[in-house]
């Protein structure tokens, strides 16, 4: 692995460590959002007694899940119970509602109990593991909670305090719409959900406990930058393969908020990045100058959820936004796609390329695969929707007793024999799981792989039966 590759690959773990403490309590973060936007004074369905959930769930309730998934992605199910021990010390701590604080704090005690149980494994007596196990986490949990509220709800209140100061200087000097130049190119090496879960979500939930709504919550997540790209390709492109794939990714990207969709079509044409840009920062100009944000998360990015979290009278004026981004995507890809119709690198090249390699490579060996784990990133939403792909694919060719599973990219089984993962993420699937052979796709609706696999599949169970 080069010096560039492992670096591209340690931020992207980096990012996926973040968000992974972000991802499974997105549910949570969505409930309060939409209690948020219901029920507060000025919501849809204003009711005090229903309101009074609001403030707890913000600041103990969901803090305390991101602390205990912290301290379990480390040390497991003890882990997971130091952390939120710990996390209550840093919660109570502080003034700021502590995301960041509880995702610092979460991981720490998970790795001090984790570190705690090696020191003395085979050394407690029979009959005294109970009593360890227990106090082992009651005293070091109420040490770490002290810990965390002399000192890491007040430091990590002082650097949120210095983060939104930057943030409402950026917006009063509309200025924030220049971070589009590192958000979109950012995006497309898979690292959206550690910017989204793992940066901007901390930095808004003050936002919305304030004012009801944050804007920090329309930057990733606009759908209309990766629609405008899509719609380009699919009117423009005179590439066959990308012209038929562009309208399922259409849908898949703009209702199903899958934008890691759109991704290939970027990196197969760099240049592209300009779109995306470009209509990011015109539609967070027009936020900036309006005002506008939402209630919660809109995650996933569909512009289903993006209405659905968007505050009492200003739906319209979200979805304008997503209009302004998509049309200034779509002006700005319509030249660069032409001019990519007379190159000859596309989709239909890369096909023959990889078929060329098909007739150089060994297959899938004489292993028996009864299983399939199709990697993403968070392991939730291309993933998901490569492995129903797939599926269907295995069925039609009556190999539908092969199972195939979606998984993180940093949590792949240990017992994995095949893995299917975009190309981008291929360093992290490798170290995830060394032993497992890996098949990389670049494009996950019209991917040449998927064929393949099924056909080295038909041809290893013929041998085999």
């Amino acid at each position: 692995m080069n010096s560039k590759a492992k670096s591209k690959s340690n931020v992207q773990g980096f990012g996926n460590f973040l968000s992974g403490m972000i991802m499974p309590n997105i549910g949570a973060i969505i409930a309060w959002g939409l209690i948020t936007t219901l029920f507060i004074g000025t919501g849809w369905l204003p009711n005090k007694e229903l309101e009074s959930m609001v403030s707890p769930m913000l600041t103990y309730i969901i803090p305390g899940l991101i602390a205990y998934q912290g301290g379990k992605l480390v040390g497991g199910n003890r882990g997971a119970v130091m952390g939120i021990i710990a996390a209550t010390g840093v919660i109570v701590g502080s003034d700021y509602v502590m995301f960041l604080g509880a995702m610092i704090i979460g991981p720490v005690a998970g790795w001090v109990i984790k570190k705690f149980d090696e020191a003395v494994e085979g050394k407690v007596k029979a009959g005294f593991e109970m009593l360890v196990n227990n106090f082992s986490i009651g005293i070091l949990g109420m040490i770490l909670a002290i810990i965390g509220y002399y000192l890491v709800g007040p430091f990590m209140g002082a650097i949120l305090s210095v983060l939104d100061s930057g943030v409402q200087f950026m917006v009063k000097n509309s200025i924030l719409p220049l971070v589009a130049i590192f958000v979109e190119p950012a995006k497309v090496l898979f690292l959206n959900n550690a910017i989204n879960h793992g940066v901007f979500t901390p930095l808004a939930v003050d936002q919305v406990a304030e004012a009801g709504k944050s804007i920090m919550y329309l930057i990733e997540t606009n759908p209309g930058p990766g629609l405008g790209v899509l719609l380009a390709y699919w009117m423009f492109s005179k590439d066959k393969v990308t012209k038929t794939s562009a309208p399922g990714a259409i849908i898949i990207h703009f209702f199903g908020g899958i934008h890691e969709i759109y991704f290939p079509y970027i990196l197969m044409n760099p240049i592209l990045l300009l779109s995306t840009i470009g209509g990011s920062l015109a539609a967070l100009l027009y936020y900036t100058i309006f005002n506008l944000g939402l209630a919660g998360p809109a995650s996933p990015g569909s512009i289903l959820a993006y209405l659905g979290m968007a505050p009492k009278g200003s739906t319209i004026a979200v979805l304008f936004g997503a209009v302004i981004a998509a049309a200034v995507s779509f002006v700005i890809s319509i030249p660069l796609i032409k001019r990519a119709n007379k190159k000859s690198s596309n989709l239909e090249d890369a096909t023959m390329k990889i078929k060329e390699m098909k007739a150089e490579s060994k297959g899938l060996g004489n292993t028996p695969i009864n299983k399939i784990i199709f990697a993403c990133d968070a392991g939730m939403g291309s993933s998901a929707m490569g492995a129903t792909v797939l599926k269907k694919k295995l069925k039609e060719a009556g190999l539908s007793e092969i199972e195939v599973e979606h998984a993180s990219v940093s949590e792949i089984p240990k017992d994995a024999k095949l893995v299917v993962v975009h190309k981008d993420l291929a360093e992290r699937a490798a170290k995830s799981a060394p032993e497992a052979k890996l098949v990389t796709i670049t494009n996950f609706m019209a991917a040449p792989e998927y064929d393949m696999v099924v056909d080295d599949l038909k041809k290893l169970y013929s041998q085999i039966h």
